[in-house]
């Protein structure tokens, strides 16, 4: 009797002792990390699982034991929420302060890059800028823009450019002048596809209808487009925009030429500061001194305004206007060549008041 109570103590015995030395060692796995001044970044890529993130955590010394968490983790019904992204955990974190960080994805805000894009720029203008700033790599951004085959996945908008045209720049014109923020290192790629996205969003502020109003207006995309790249050239007051639009459309109508000096500007290599006569001679698709049409796509990049306004132009008799040169940047329209003549005139009296 006294020897099976031996052996029952001494079983008892050894199994509250290895049990002792497992708990004492669940619970030495389960210490924070040693503590350290620098926090650790650990990047947790999207669809990771917790045996993955739990792996990465131990080898990156955030925790002492992968296999001790993964089981905290399921006895404590976790794991389920935890979000991808860059984050930063202190040396000595706890199980319970890890968790939470993962759970509401406190991740490392990225570094951003920030530009804006003024109304009425061009591509190369665009390209310019962005190089200048050191964001892009011009010839590589223009290149890109010359291509639209790579596009038509991410910005479908893109399919509306027709093939066979000679165009200066295929992305003319769809490149939306907006202010933008993208994170620090994006690709020319991710620039181009971003703001030919914009210009997508941008149609429905402009009309909620607009595809309604392109087939009322007997238009195709690209041509509105076109039309609108002129109207922001041509105007600066947005009240005038939807007025320019319906004169441009009378000139049209009428079969007169177009006679938009902003074209052979686009026409140019360089644009100057004042046209001569023999600027007007260029022999170029885009001048509008001497075709009898549009061009064969936008020269800038239009604003929502301007799209608008040639969504729903402003009926007139209007065939003509002129700048004035009072500083207010507004225009004096015309119905008549010999009404225009005087106009000119008034608009040259005004110079400097």
């Amino acid at each position: 009797m006294r020897k099976g109570l031996k052996i029952y103590l001494t079983i008892s015995l050894v199994i509250l002792l290895v049990a002792g030395v497992g708990i004492g060692y669940i619970w030495s796995e389960m210490r924070p990390s040693a503590q350290g001044e620098r926090d650790i970044p650990v990047v947790i890529e999207q669809g990771s699982g917790t045996a993955a993130i739990a792996s990465q955590l131990e080898e990156q010394g955030i925790i002492r034991n992968a296999l001790i968490f993964k089981v905290y983790l399921k006895w404590n019904g976790e794991g389920s929420r935890f979000q991808a992204g860059k984050y930063l955990f202190h040396p000595g974190s706890t199980y319970d302060n890890i968790i939470a960080k993962l759970n509401s994805g406190d991740v490392v805000a990225e570094e951003m890059v920030r530009f804006t894009i003024p109304e009425g720029y061009t591509v190369e203008q665009i390209a310019d800028k962005l190089s200048k700033d050191g964001i892009v790599d011009k010839e590589r951004f223009l290149k890109l823009t010359d291509d639209t085959s790579w596009l038509k996945q991410s910005a479908p908008l893109v399919t509306h450019i027709p093939d066979g045209v000679k165009l200066k720049h295929k992305l003319e014109g769809y490149l939306f002048p907006e202010t933008y923020e993208l994170k620090k290192g994006s690709s020319e790629e991710d620039i181009i596809t971003r703001m030919v996205q914009e210009t997508e969003k941008r149609l429905s502020q402009a009309s909620p209808s607009w595809e309604a109003d392109l087939k009322t207006r007997g238009l195709s995309f690209h041509e509105m487009m076109t039309l609108a790249s002129l109207v922001e050239r041509e105007a600066v007051v947005d009240t005038e925009r939807p007025l320019i639009a319906g004169v441009i459309d009378n000139r049209i109508a009428k079969g007169m030429r177009l006679q938009i000096d902003a074209t052979v500007q686009y026409a140019l290599d360089k644009p100057k500061e004042r046209l001569y006569y023999k600027d007007l001679e260029i022999d170029s698709p885009y001048n509008t001194y001497k075709i009898d049409k549009l061009p064969p796509g936008p020269i800038s990049s239009p604003s929502t305004a301007s799209i608008q306004a040639v969504l729903k132009p402003e009926a007139s008799e209007y065939l003509y206007y002129v700048t004035k040169k009072d500083g207010s940047q507004t225009h004096l329209f015309a119905k008549t060549f010999p009404e225009h003549e005087r106009n000119i005139e008034q608009s040259k009296k005004t110079a400097g008041q």
